[in-house]
Protein backbone atom coordinates (compact mmCIF):
# COMPACT_ATOMS: atom_id res chain seq x y z
CA UNK A 1 0.00 0.00 0.00
CA UNK A 2 1.12 3.17 -1.06
CA UNK A 3 2.04 6.28 1.68
CA UNK A 4 -0.76 8.10 0.16
CA UNK A 5 -3.65 5.55 0.56
CA UNK A 6 -2.29 4.78 4.07
CA UNK A 7 -2.66 8.00 5.05
CA UNK A 8 -6.29 8.54 3.23
CA UNK A 9 -7.40 5.62 4.93
CA UNK A 10 -5.84 6.38 8.51
CA UNK A 11 -8.12 9.83 7.94
CA UNK A 12 -11.05 7.59 6.90
CA UNK A 13 -10.87 5.60 9.72
CA UNK A 14 -10.25 8.29 12.18
CA UNK A 15 -13.31 10.40 10.46
CA UNK A 16 -15.25 7.64 11.08
CA UNK A 17 -14.62 6.74 14.90
CA UNK A 18 -15.60 11.14 15.21
CA UNK A 19 -18.62 10.48 13.42
CA UNK A 20 -19.66 7.17 15.38
CA UNK A 21 -18.29 8.74 18.88
CA UNK A 22 -20.67 11.88 17.92
CA UNK A 23 -23.67 10.49 16.32
CA UNK A 24 -26.19 9.14 19.24
CA UNK A 25 -29.53 8.44 17.49
CA UNK A 26 -32.85 7.81 19.65
CA UNK A 27 -32.23 4.29 20.05
CA UNK A 28 -27.84 4.66 20.69
CA UNK A 29 -26.55 4.00 24.02
CA UNK A 30 -25.23 6.39 26.08
CA UNK A 31 -21.40 7.11 26.41
CA UNK A 32 -20.63 3.85 28.69
CA UNK A 33 -19.70 4.26 32.10
CA UNK A 34 -17.70 1.65 34.09
CA UNK A 35 -18.88 -0.12 36.92
CA UNK A 36 -18.04 1.17 40.79
CA UNK A 37 -16.90 -1.88 41.81
CA UNK A 38 -20.08 -3.59 42.37
CA UNK A 39 -20.28 -6.93 43.28
CA UNK A 40 -22.23 -9.63 41.68
CA UNK A 41 -23.41 -12.82 42.66
CA UNK A 42 -23.65 -14.97 39.19
CA UNK A 43 -25.55 -18.39 39.61
CA UNK A 44 -24.78 -20.62 37.04
CA UNK A 45 -24.57 -24.75 35.51
CA UNK A 46 -20.80 -25.56 35.97
CA UNK A 47 -20.95 -26.81 32.44
CA UNK A 48 -22.10 -23.42 30.37
CA UNK A 49 -19.24 -21.75 28.37
CA UNK A 50 -21.24 -18.70 27.47
CA UNK A 51 -21.74 -17.75 31.01
CA UNK A 52 -18.20 -17.94 32.05
CA UNK A 53 -17.62 -15.46 28.67
CA UNK A 54 -20.28 -12.86 29.87
CA UNK A 55 -19.05 -12.87 33.37
CA UNK A 56 -15.53 -11.77 31.66
CA UNK A 57 -17.43 -9.23 29.83
CA UNK A 58 -18.71 -7.90 33.35
CA UNK A 59 -15.56 -8.21 34.94
CA UNK A 60 -13.94 -6.27 32.19
CA UNK A 61 -16.49 -3.56 32.79
CA UNK A 62 -15.38 -3.37 36.32
CA UNK A 63 -18.12 -5.37 38.28
CA UNK A 64 -16.71 -8.00 40.73
CA UNK A 65 -17.54 -11.25 40.66
CA UNK A 66 -18.57 -14.25 42.66
CA UNK A 67 -19.44 -17.48 41.04
CA UNK A 68 -21.52 -20.15 42.25
CA UNK A 69 -22.28 -22.84 40.46
CA UNK A 70 -25.64 -25.19 40.52
CA UNK A 71 -26.74 -28.54 38.95
CA UNK A 72 -30.24 -27.09 38.71
CA UNK A 73 -31.47 -23.27 38.78
CA UNK A 74 -34.99 -23.94 38.41
CA UNK A 75 -35.28 -23.50 42.04
CA UNK A 76 -33.42 -20.49 42.50
CA UNK A 77 -34.76 -18.59 39.37
CA UNK A 78 -38.84 -19.42 40.99
CA UNK A 79 -37.34 -18.00 44.57
CA UNK A 80 -35.79 -14.70 42.70
CA UNK A 81 -39.53 -14.41 40.81
CA UNK A 82 -37.81 -14.83 37.38
CA UNK A 83 -40.97 -16.15 34.79
CA UNK A 84 -40.14 -19.19 33.56
CA UNK A 85 -40.66 -18.03 29.57
CA UNK A 86 -37.99 -15.35 29.94
CA UNK A 87 -35.13 -17.36 31.85
CA UNK A 88 -31.84 -17.39 30.52
CA UNK A 89 -28.54 -19.63 31.46
CA UNK A 90 -27.48 -17.42 34.48
CA UNK A 91 -28.50 -15.42 36.76
CA UNK A 92 -26.88 -12.28 38.58
CA UNK A 93 -28.45 -10.84 42.17
CA UNK A 94 -26.42 -7.77 43.09
CA UNK A 95 -24.92 -7.45 46.72
CA UNK A 96 -28.34 -4.81 47.48
CA UNK A 97 -30.56 -7.83 46.02
CA UNK A 98 -31.13 -6.72 42.39
CA UNK A 99 -31.86 -9.65 39.76
CA UNK A 100 -29.81 -9.59 36.64
CA UNK A 101 -31.24 -12.11 34.18
CA UNK A 102 -29.29 -13.54 31.10
CA UNK A 103 -26.78 -11.97 28.81
CA UNK A 104 -27.51 -8.36 29.57
CA UNK A 105 -24.68 -5.67 28.53
CA UNK A 106 -22.66 -4.46 31.52
CA UNK A 107 -23.32 -0.82 30.75
CA UNK A 108 -26.94 -1.56 31.37
CA UNK A 109 -26.44 -3.04 34.72
CA UNK A 110 -24.54 -0.32 35.52
CA UNK A 111 -27.01 2.41 34.32
CA UNK A 112 -29.85 0.11 36.33
CA UNK A 113 -27.92 0.29 39.71
CA UNK A 114 -27.36 3.83 39.12
CA UNK A 115 -31.17 5.14 38.69
CA UNK A 116 -32.86 2.36 40.88
CA UNK A 117 -36.28 2.35 38.76
CA UNK A 118 -38.97 2.65 41.25
CA UNK A 119 -40.75 -0.33 41.46
CA UNK A 120 -38.06 -2.24 39.52
CA UNK A 121 -36.17 -5.22 41.10
CA UNK A 122 -34.07 -5.82 38.32
CA UNK A 123 -33.32 -6.39 34.17
CA UNK A 124 -33.66 -9.74 32.48
CA UNK A 125 -32.08 -10.60 28.66
CA UNK A 126 -34.59 -13.37 28.10
CA UNK A 127 -33.11 -16.63 26.12
CA UNK A 128 -29.28 -16.28 24.81
CA UNK A 129 -29.57 -13.61 22.08
CA UNK A 130 -26.91 -14.38 19.42
CA UNK A 131 -24.43 -11.75 19.87
CA UNK A 132 -25.16 -10.21 22.63
CA UNK A 133 -22.09 -9.99 25.49
CA UNK A 134 -21.21 -13.87 26.14
CA UNK A 135 -22.78 -15.14 22.93
CA UNK A 136 -20.60 -13.97 20.65
CA UNK A 137 -20.56 -15.29 17.47
CA UNK A 138 -18.36 -13.73 14.82
CA UNK A 139 -20.36 -11.52 12.58
CA UNK A 140 -23.93 -13.03 13.94
CA UNK A 141 -26.17 -10.43 15.96
CA UNK A 142 -29.92 -10.93 16.84
CA UNK A 143 -31.39 -7.86 18.37
CA UNK A 144 -33.10 -8.08 21.66
CA UNK A 145 -34.50 -6.07 24.41
CA UNK A 146 -34.00 -5.87 27.73
CA UNK A 147 -36.61 -6.12 30.07
CA UNK A 148 -37.49 -4.16 33.10
CA UNK A 149 -38.67 -6.84 35.74
CA UNK A 150 -40.96 -5.10 38.10
CA UNK A 151 -41.73 -6.08 41.67
CA UNK A 152 -45.12 -7.46 40.57
CA UNK A 153 -43.52 -10.12 38.34
CA UNK A 154 -44.60 -8.18 35.27
CA UNK A 155 -41.73 -6.41 32.56
CA UNK A 156 -41.64 -3.41 30.29
CA UNK A 157 -39.13 -2.75 27.71
CA UNK A 158 -36.30 -1.12 29.20
CA UNK A 159 -33.74 -0.82 26.35
CA UNK A 160 -34.01 -2.17 22.62
CA UNK A 161 -30.70 -3.35 21.21
CA UNK A 162 -30.29 -2.88 17.58
CA UNK A 163 -26.66 -3.34 16.87
CA UNK A 164 -23.36 -4.38 18.24
CA UNK A 165 -22.36 -0.51 19.38
CA UNK A 166 -25.81 -0.57 21.54
CA UNK A 167 -23.98 -3.04 24.42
Amino acid sequence: MSISKLKTSLFLLVMAAVVSANSYGENAAAPFQRAASTELSVHKNPNCGCCGAWIEHAQQQGFTTTVQNHVNLNALKAELGIPANLQACHTSVSSDGFVFEGHIPARYITQFLAEKPSGARGLIVANMPMGSPGMDMGRGFQAYDILLLLNDGSTEIYATINSPKQQ
